[in-house]
Parts: C-alpha cells; structure tokens; sequence
C-alpha cells in the first residue's frame, strides 16, 4: 500500500510521477478486480439446439455460464432453442440432458423442472414470438415480406454474379403497413424481417473488449439497394433464432451471455432488436474456439473429444471440468490446476482469455487421477459411482478380448467381483485415468494369461556393476525356486507382513550365497540382488505392468493365483520404458495405452 509523503518532505519530480503511475495502476487493478465478478447475482443460461449432441466446446460453454451464476448467487436455466424443425435430430434433446446431468450442471430452471419464466422449450412459445414480431412491425423496426422462395434464390444468384452477399434487396421494404395488414389477412404467406441500420452498433464485449469493427453499408450496396435485413419469422410462424433469443433472454430476465467467439456478428444484429424493444440488454463474453493440436475447429466427429465415447470409458466428469474450465479462463489462485467444483463455484470470475485454446488430453489424463484419489478419500456415493464404472470396464474388457482367459473371480457373483474391483481401485487409484484405461492396466487382476506374447529384448541383465551380471549367478529358475518355498510356507497367513517378510527371506537366501565377485562391494551386490528378485517376481505376478505394492496385488490376487504365476508362467515379464511407455493415441482413443515386454 503506498503511503501518503508529508507534504514538508521533498519528493523530485522523476519520483512524484513514478507514484503517481503506480497509484493510477493500483487503482486500476482494483477496477478490474471488482468488474471481474459480478456484484449481483447473476442470471446465465444454457440454450442448445437439438440439431446435434453436446461437444467440448459446447460444455465447456455451459459450465463458464453455470460458474458465473453460482459464484454470484444467481441461478442457472436451461433453455432448449429447437425451432429448426428441420434439422431437429430425434432424441438429441433427451441426450443433451443427460449429459448435462452427467456433468453435474444442475440448472434451477428448465423444461424438465418448470420454473417462473417458462415455458423453456422455444417451440412451446411460438405465440410470444409471434406477438413480438407483430410489435417491430407496428412500430416499423421490421417488416413484411411476400416474396416467394423462387424470387429470393434469383437475387442471391445476382448478388452473387456482382460480387454482393446474397442480401435481400428490400422489394417488400416500402410496402405500406396498411396494405402489408391487408395482404396478410388475405392469407397470402410472408416472413418478418428486421429493418438493418446502415450502421452496425459498437459493443464492449466481457472477453474481446470494444468490438469497434461496425460497417457503413458501402456504396455499392446502396447503388444495388442491397441490405441483411435478417428473418425474424418464418412462413411457418415459428421465430428464427435472432428473435427468440433476444425476446426469451430478456423476458427469462438473463444478465450475463457468454458463448463462443462464432456469435459476435449475430451480436449486433440482437443488439438492433434490443434497442428496437426498447429493452437493456445483457453483458455479452465471447470466448475463443477450441482447436485441435492442427490448428483446426475441434471436430464434433473426432472419436477421441466424443463425450459418449469418454462416458463409456470411465472418464470422471469432475476431471472433465477441470480440465474443460482451463482452457480459456486464468485460474491463478492455486499453484496447481487441480480444482474440485466446490472450488470453482467459490473462485471462478471473468478473467476468460480471447485467444483460441489448443486441446491437448494429457492434461485431462494428468488431472483425472487426482480426482480419483479424492473419490477414494471421500468415498460414499462417489467412490460406488468409480467402482460401477471399473466394473463395467472389466465386463467390457474381457467381453471384447479375452473372454476364455479370465480369472474366476470375473464370473463370481455381481457383489464379489465388486468388492474385489472396489479394493483394487483403492489400492492403486493414482494411477486412474479412466475405467477402461484401469482394466487395461491391471490385466492381471482379471486376467489368467499375459495380454500380449512375450517378447525377449535382449536387456535380461540390467543390473549389473562393473563385470558383475547377476542373472549370470542365478537364473529366474534359481529365484523362482527360491520364491516358491518361502511364498508356500505363509500361504494360510495370508496378510501384508507375512508376504513381505517372505520375500525378505528369499532375497536373504542370495545374500548369503558366496558370488566371489570382487568388482562390487557388498552393499552393491544387495541392492542388485534386491533389485532383481523384486523384479523377477513383478514378472510372475504382474507381468511387468506397474501399479500399487507388488504385496498389495499380491495380497488382492490370493494364494491359489501367486503361487500358481510364480511355478507355470514360462518367462518373468518386465517393463519397457522405452518400447513399451504409456503414450496417448488421440486419432484412434481418448486414453493412453501401455503393453510390457518380457525379460
């Protein structure tokens, strides 16, 4: 905080104006703070079209609206815009909603729970529109329109021959009101459209800033008598999505409208209505378009950014907004991006950036362990909710690749396959990304034999110290052998101590063999030793996959399984950093893979 100087102390004049900038700047900062959340509560709201499913975009969308109401005490709405019949796609409504649902946008108002300001379908509020339009004509903000289909498509082909947009040339714009009403009442069809301005009107945007590029028509526009002059109601009476947004936002008492960077040209045209109204209209935020690592618009058919594709796999939809919420808005309060939605609703303000963000998942897979393991800390309905979805993996899983070699407990009852899938995501629950991705990595769980076929890459003597090779002392049958007798003399006292004390045994029993090998000290030699027995017995149990404890998935597994892995399995698999990392293949999942090798 700067201090007032004593008016008696000299201050030069270099130094008065350097305060006097700070001073401003400070004074500033805290303008922008304040105009960074709104200090009443805020209305927002969610207004897809059925004419398609949700996308990232899209909820991301809905998610900044849904923030922005409950960081303020305001309320969220929900509002379906399906007045494109054609284009309407059967059952899209029903699946926008539940994906909503499943992200856990809960609106306070909206065509499934009422509210004060409904009906929130648009198709159910045709008479409104209708009464609106009727009121821009009376009050000559709009007009009637008689010409047939035919002669618009003639003039859009002129336009364009003469380098115009395919813009209306206002042949019905001079028809007087009186004979607009009579030719109406004789039944003859007509649209409304909205008288254009020659000016477009300026707007401060939340995100963009001043938007100042509005146009005076040219004059080869005027030469051509050539306006937008967009429909605001079709022959059909039903309302074009200009009108019916302007008309519902207003009448459903919306405050703040963020959508994307794609709806600042229609921007202008709303706000056209709103002065024609005579309405206030809302504080509009346009945030920038996702793109994919190319550049390009995220695609809606791109597998790997389906949302019923990462519903399917397991994704935690709390993951999914946190990591949706960062592309575009400057969560600084944290030194890490983790953020539950508590957190959000309580931090979330009007700091969204006007660049285009790229998507990249790996910070979606970054985040969704961490949201895993506080489901895990919680537990309750959540944690049940990890566990259905892990279950449902196994059955996938197994179902598509490898239904004759699973283990016993897959087919066991509905609850005992649970309760043990239930300690497996516990023991290991950092390493979630997905359900699938779980299963995936942790075969051996549910799984009799290795996924893939051994492959032997010439790396079996890893641990080595000058000319020492250990796995030329003793074989992994010397350390199999060795394993087995200490690992079946417990196998009634089946518990943590008693399985990692065993194991102590075993590596105690190479200890204690003479190697007489000078190159290394005695402390190398256990290490190594150590090293190579935890290794081999990796192999047998887990076949190199990684994950929690080896005594942890020891204990999971059983005796029957460990003793029968460690005595059949013909070869002790390892894990190939290199050959065989976990890498994220966006073209084909939206979930990283992995596959061992054998040593």
């Amino acid at each position: 905080m700067l201090q007032r100087l004593p008016r008696s102390r000299y201050v030069c004049p270099s130094c008065s104006l350097r305060l006097s900038k700070q001073s401003n700047r400070n004074a500033s900062t805290r303008f922008q703070d304040a105009a960074r959340v709104p200090s009443t509560p805020a209305r927002t709201r969610f207004a897809p079209s059925p004419t398609g499913y949700l996308h990232l975009g899209s909820l991301r969308t809905a998610l900044f609206n849904y923030l922005l109401a409950k960081r303020t005490g305001g309320q969220f709405l929900l509002r379906i815009e399906d007045t494109d019949r054609k284009r309407t796609v059967p059952g899209a409504e029903e699946r926008i909603i539940k994906d909503l649902r499943w992200a856990g946008l809960d609106w306070d108002e909206g065509p499934d729970s009422g509210g004060p300001y409904g009906p929130y379908r648009q198709s159910e509020r045709s008479s409104i529109y209708k009464s609106h339009a009727e009121t821009l004509v009376r009050t000559s903000h709009a007009y009637r329109c008689f010409c047939s289909p035919e002669r618009l498509k003639a003039v859009a082909e002129i336009n364009l021959k003469i380098g115009l947009h395919t813009q209306y040339d206002r042949t019905c714009y001079h028809i007087p009101l009186e004979e607009s009403d009579d030719r109406a009442s004789q039944g003859q069809e007509f649209i409304v459209r909205l008288k254009d301005p020659e000016r477009q009107p300026f707007f401060k945007d939340l995100v963009q800033g001043q938007i100042r590029d509005g146009k005076v028509k040219t004059a080869l526009q005027k030469a051509n008598d050539s306006f937008d002059d967009p429909v605001l109601l079709k022959t059909d009476g039903l309302p074009t999505y200009h009108l019916a947004n302007v008309v519902d936002d207003h009448l459903m008492n919306i405050t703040h409208v963020i959508r994307g960077a794609e709806w600042i040209v229609s921007t202008r045209k709303h706000l056209i209505m709103y002065d024609a109204f005579g309405w206030t209209p809302p504080i509009f935020g346009h945030v920038g378009l996702l793109l994919d690592k190319a550049g390009s618009k995220l695609s809606k058919r791109e597998k790997a950014f389906d949302l019923t594709e990462m519903q399917e796999d397991g994704v935690l939809p709390e993951a999914l907004n946190n990591f949706l919420v960062l592309l575009g808005w400057e969560y600084k309060q944290q030194k890490s991006d983790f953020a539950t939605m508590a957190t959000l609703k309580e931090q979330f303000d009007l700091r969204l950036t006007k660049g285009n963000p790229t998507v990249s998942l790996e910070k979606l897979w970054y985040l969704s362990p961490k949201h895993a393991q506080l489901r895990v800390l919680d537990g309750g309905a959540a944690f049940e909710g990890m566990v259905d979805l892990v279950v449902a993996a196994v059955h996938k899983f197994v179902k598509v690749s490898h239904t004759s070699a699973t283990l016993p407990i897959v087919t066991e009852a509905p609850e005992v396959l649970r309760e043990y899938v239930s300690r497996a995501v516990q023991s290991d629950s950092k390493n979630y990304i997905t359900a699938l991705h779980f299963v995936e990595n942790h075969p051996y769980y549910f799984l009799n034999d290795p996924p893939y076929k051994p492959i032997d890459d010439g790396r079996e003597g890893r641990e080595t110290k000058g000319k020492l090779k250990i796995h030329e002392l003793w074989s992994d049958a010397q350390i199999r052998s060795q394993l087995l007798e200490e690992i079946s003399l417990i196998r009634d006292d089946w518990t943590y101590d008693s399985l990692n004390g065993a194991i102590v045994r075993a590596i105690a029993h190479f200890y204690c063999q003479p190697h007489g090998i000078e190159a290394v000290t005695e402390e190398d030699f256990r290490i190594m030793m150590k090293n190579r027995v935890w290794r081999t017995l990796r192999g047998y149990i887990t076949w190199g996959f990684h994950g929690p404890s080896l005594v942890e998935s020891m204990l999971l597994l059983g005796p029957e399984i460990v003793l029968d892995r460690i005595e059949n399995l013909d070869v002790a698999w390892t894990y190939d950093k290199q050959a065989a990392s976990s890498r994220l293949i966006e073209s084909k999942s939206p979930r990283p893979t992995s596959s061992p090798k054998a040593a």
